[in-house]
């Protein structure tokens, strides 16, 4: 049996209790962490060389303490050792091999034992209580809560939550939005991070998220599921666009978020200091969409780019300025809500950008093929932008062409081959004349016009490639603004040609090759460097024998 040691039980589970309570933590930690501050104390009054063991029991509060010893034949550490006679004198059935507790007499903790024991438990308790907020908060980004601002930091809300603290960080405040101490505010919670000084909360007023989970507790049909938020965009503090769905054919979701007489949307408008919302139904149609996200401006005509995402959206002369907004704050929400970039211009500008395409391309077949001006431009108007279009697509829809035949058709299909071949011996030719070397030409997905273009930009060699990373490579590049474009538009059936662009994105960013291609460019070009590591010798049945036997 332990010797008890002298101690107020009462008041040593009151404690516990007391700090449990107060820290929200598990009673037993709190005795943990009693028990470990007190063997800290004997160890420091006896020797820090003893394996000190205490125990108080949470029920009656009785307080024990011993010394655990291993029993030996001859004592060598005299601290955590002892011999079988002085063994059996503690416990007549001890025998060798056996740890046994050598009980210890009551101690009186000193002011400076009792300052470390205080300083164990309390920091015990912190860590414990560190970790129950992370426990808590952890799981809830993506709601909103509701705190106190504490105080204001180098521009940073310090944000009160409770049981623990938030903070709103510049950029996601709303701008010119006044923050004051001790003020109610409301916020997403956007991530929990763990920390040495506790958990990080990261809380956001300027996330397009913030919006929808505000309109959610607005609009009972967002909550039930019954209309769906699809997109959100936000200039915070001063516009918004959200696109909402109605999975009820019978409610009209635009006017549930709206509500009666604006109520829903006022809320919601006043949470945010203001911000003019734009609620638009969304449609699976993009060209619909995009038409309804340039909301209040009137389209004329959407002209779609799938394979680069892009969008060209014609508008009347008057309403130009209205599609763009002020500082192209109309299409630049819009571009963010349809996940598209938007090209706005006028008929006029429309016009002249699709005669100027035209002349190109039919001057580009006039040359290449060699035929007259009539015929190329009859190729333009059917929808042919490239060689390769003329050359590889099928020959019976060439020869349905109005004014053509099969004879026809197969002599531009020969000669679209025979130009594209000349331009592939071209880049050729000016790849090695700069350095490219052979092997990068083997490499999938990559012509000898992306040669030329990598060999420019100083890759001549495997390695060159091999150090690249793929957003390097293909990452696509940003054209640079147009006239009266504020926002890096996009213009609809564009040539798949490399067009001017800025000095941004990777270096092949002009020819439109997906991540996946990209992955396996730069794979294939790495692969060298594992041919050259030496291969592992084969393990023999005598080694393997040998080295099990160690």
């Amino acid at each position: 049996m332990a010797t008890p040691i002298s101690a107020n039980k009462a008041e040593l589970l009151a404690i516990a209790t007391a700090v449990a309570s107060e820290k929200m933590i598990d009673k037993s930690i709190v005795i943990e962490a009693m028990e470990e501050a007190i063997q800290k104390a004997a160890r420091a009054r006896y020797g820090a060389e003893n394996d000190i063991r205490a125990k108080l029991d949470p029920m009656t509060g009785d307080l024990r303490l011993w010394r655990v010893v291993e029993v030996v034949e001859e004592v060598e550490d005299y601290f955590k050792q002892i011999d079988l006679k002085a063994a059996q004198k503690l416990d007549k059935d001890a025998k060798l091999g056996d740890f046994i507790v050598d009980p210890l007499p009551p101690v009186d903790l000193g002011r400076i034992d009792a300052q470390s024991a205080k300083q164990v438990i309390f920091q015990k308790v912190r860590d414990a209580e560190r970790e129950r907020q992370f426990e808590e908060f952890k799981d809830r980004a993506g709601e909103i809560i509701t705190g106190v601002i504490k105080s204001v930091e180098f521009g940073h809300v310090i944000v009160n939550l409770g049981r623990a603290e938030g903070v709103i960080r510049r950029d996601q405040q709303i701008p010119r939005e006044a923050a004051r101490v001790g003020e109610r505010v409301r916020a997403l919670i956007m991530k929990v991070e763990r920390n040495n000084r506790g958990p990080q909360i990261f809380l956001s007023r300027a996330h397009p998220d913030f919006m929808k989970k505000l309109f959610a507790q607005e609009v009972p049909e967002i909550y039930d599921g019954i209309i769906e938020i699809k997109a959100a965009a936000r200039d915070p503090g001063s516009r918004a666009k959200i696109g909402v769905i109605s999975h009820d054919s019978s409610i009209d979701p635009v006017g549930a978020c709206v509500g009666m007489k604006g109520s829903r949307v006022q809320a919601v408008v006043q949470e945010l200091q203001g911000e003019k919302i734009d609620i638009i139904p969304w449609s699976e149609d993009t060209a619909t969409f995009v038409v309804n996200a340039l909301q209040p401006a009137t389209v004329s005509r959407v002209v779609l780019d799938e394979e680069e995402g892009r969008i060209e959206v014609v508008v009347p002369e008057d309403q130009l300025s209205l599609a763009i907004g002020r500082r192209g704050q109309n299409v630049r929400l819009a571009s963010q809500l349809t996940g598209h970039q938007i090209d706005i211009m006028t008929e006029d500008e429309a016009s002249e950008k699709r005669s100027k395409e035209f002349a190109e391309r039919s001057k580009m077949f006039e040359e290449e093929l060699d035929v007259d001006e009539t015929l190329s431009q009859l190729l333009v108007a059917e929808g042919f932008a490239e060689l390769e279009e003329v050359a590889y697509v099928e020959l019976a829809e060439l020869a349905s062409i109005e004014g053509f035949d099969e004879e026809l058709a197969e002599e531009l299909q020969n000669r679209a081959i025979e130009a594209i071949e000349r331009q592939t011996e071209a880049y050729r030719t000016a790849r090695k004349e700069l350095g490219v070397e052979d092997a990068l030409a083997e490499m999938p997905h990559l012509t000898e016009e992306m040669l030329v273009v990598l060999g420019k930009a100083g890759i001549l060699t495997l390695d060159d490639l091999a150090d690249l990373a793929t957003d390097e490579l293909i990452a696509k590049k940003r054209e640079a603004p147009r006239r009266r474009q504020p926002e890096g538009g996009l213009a609809g059936p564009a040539p798949r040609r490399p067009q001017r662009t800025e000095d941004k994105g990777g270096v092949l960013g002009t020819f439109g090759l997906s991540e996946e291609q990209g992955n396996e460019i730069i794979m294939a070009a790495r692969a060298h460097w594992f041919d050259d590591e030496p291969e592992a010798a084969p393990v023999t049945e005598e080694a393997a024998d040998a080295e099990s036997s160690q």
